[in-house]
């Protein structure tokens, strides 16, 4: 094992190329250092005293800091070193050396925030391990936060589609209740899209670095369920061979999602009530309780005040679990936002053969805001996906959806072939052939003819429709920017230019 608090490494990491620091007071060893990590294709910055340092560390924002503890031999100035640059953001990766090892100044270094610890005299090929194991570690820690990041944004409120009333209402909701540790039940029908409201809740909250645990009530028989959540002692029961945590203990510090709340076994809602009113589970065949820090969420597609007269549902769970309650609507009660949905599944999509973006015919997005999709936004998803594979051309035709939606097609007046284009939603209603009282916003971006040149007209549609997006985006300026394939500060310019 090279490195004297790491992990044995066989074979090495191959890493990229870093900016580090280097920093002893023994200038042979700076100089040989330096030398051998130039020769890997590093960028190396020497130094031999703290002067400097810190104001390098801001100016440059190395990957990875080497420092000696010792730097005048008698304090230790290199746990200065260390905490100025773990507080940079983000944070390099740190090795500690010193001619001086014991296991005191170890801890006290690791204590720090040093990745690492190498005790003079050391041999070049452990410093080389050491740094590409430092650097590794760098690089999955960006990697993770990039991705947490992504994940946060995935769940943003702006990648729930929808501008119609019912959905401007569940917005409001999930705005004003995200960030608190109220308990939300979310009631809708299958497949409109509760489990995505209940991730957004958790990653729009204080909780959003904890873990968001979900599981489906309905899935799994009693006792497994009891398991599962509350976790076991080992020989509790036939087959709990060892200790198990339960869901609640590992959802600890974040969210638990309990969909299909409405099928829970009665014995296991009166043990859930518990958890609820005490924040303490016991596993199964255990004495002792355990206090945990859980925030309750919990989805249903069935009536529980109806299961409640009928006795099959706890009154005071129920109230327990319906703090505040948020009705998702179904996808025939926000018809006009379809069009909306299409550009959604359909962004970044390209035809495998043309490679050209899809476009959909004006008869198919008739036919999609015709249809009564009692799969709710789940069945409309598998519908354009199923179209785009199916689609002989870029353009999505009525023959390349599903049977059960080509059933209700309007008549064929010729419009099978003509693009969409661009479409707006929320603006202008348009009832489908033969539906009276449903409707679907489905008429291009409006372009009346303006008196003035040619540089004026166009200068007026492109603020229009740059409003239009940002409207539809309720306000996201970088998610705006992205659609429009433009930079932020261009997106700024051209609205200071509008307002004036």
């Amino acid at each position: 094992m090279f490195c004297r608090l790491g992990f044995a490494i066989n074979p090495p990491y191959v890493v990229g190329v870093a900016k580090i620091f280097l920093v002893d007071d023994e200038l042979t060893m700076v100089q040989m250092v330096a030398e051998v990590l130039q020769a890997d294709g590093h960028e190396v910055f020497p130094f031999t005293s703290v002067n400097g340092v810190s104001e390098a560390l801001t100016l440059h924002q190395p990957d990875l800091v080497i420092t000696d503890l010792y730097l005048d031999r008698k304090s230790a100035q290199g746990l200065d070193i260390v905490r100025k640059a773990r507080a940079l953001s983000p944070p390099p990766a740190i090795i500690m050396i010193t001619g001086f090892g014991t296991v005191e100044s170890a801890v006290e270094a690791m204590k720090a925030g040093a990745f690492d610890y190498l005790e003079k005299p050391f041999k070049l090929e452990e410093l080389k391990l050491c740094v590409q194991r430092a650097l590794t570690h760098t690089e999955m820690v960006a990697e993770n936060r990039q991705l947490r990041k992504e994940l946060k944004k995935q769940y943003r409120f702006t990648q729930i589609v929808g501008t119609s009333p019912p959905m401007l209402e569940v917005f409001r909701m999930v705005e004003l209740v995200a960030d608190t540790d109220a308990t939300v039940l979310i009631l809708g029908e299958s497949g409109t899209g509760k489990e995505l409201i209940a991730r957004s809740l958790h990653y729009n909250s204080r909780r959003a670095q904890g873990p968001f645990i979900p599981i489906n009530c309905s899935a799994l028989p009693e006792n497994l369920l009891e398991s599962e959540l509350f976790g076991h002692r080992k020989g509790a029961f036939t087959g709990a061979i060892s200790d198990k945590v339960g869901l609640f203990q590992e959802a600890d510090g974040g969210t638990l999602f309990l969909d299909e709340i409405g099928t829970m076994p009665a014995p296991l809602q009166s043990r859930l009530l518990r958890v609820l009113q005490e924040k303490e589970v016991r596993r199964v065949g255990d004495n002792s309780a355990t206090l945990v820090n859980v925030r309750i969420l919990s989805a249903t597609n069935e009536n529980l005040e109806s299961l409640v007269k009928n006795g099959r549902f706890r009154e005071d769970l129920y109230y327990r679990l319906n703090v505040i309650a948020i009705h998702l609507p179904s996808l025939k009660e926000r018809r006009e936002d379809i069009p909306l949905l299409v550009a959604h599944f359909l962004r970044d999509k390209l035809h495998a053969r043309a490679n050209l973006p899809f476009q959909v015919s004006r008869r198919t997005m008739e036919t999609l805001c015709a249809y009564h999709w009692p799969g709710n936004v789940r069945e409309f998803e598998n519908a354009i996906q199923r179209a785009t594979v199916l689609a002989a051309l870029p353009l999505i035709r009525t023959r390349d959806l599903p049977p059960a939606v080509q059933a209700s097609a309007p008549r064929d007046d010729g419009s099978e072939e003509i693009p969409e284009g661009l479409l707006t939603a929320g603006e202008t209603n348009r009832p489908p052939p033969n539906s009276a009282e449903q409707s679907c916003a489905i008429t291009p971006v409006d372009t009346p003819m303006a008196a003035g040149n040619l540089k004026d007209f166009i200068r007026t549609q492109e603020q229009k429709y740059i409003e239009h997006v940002l409207r539809t985006l309720r306000g996201d300026k970088e998610e705006t920017a992205r659609i429009l394939e433009i930079s932020l500060a261009t997106l700024y310019r051209k609205l200071s230019e509008s307002s004036e």
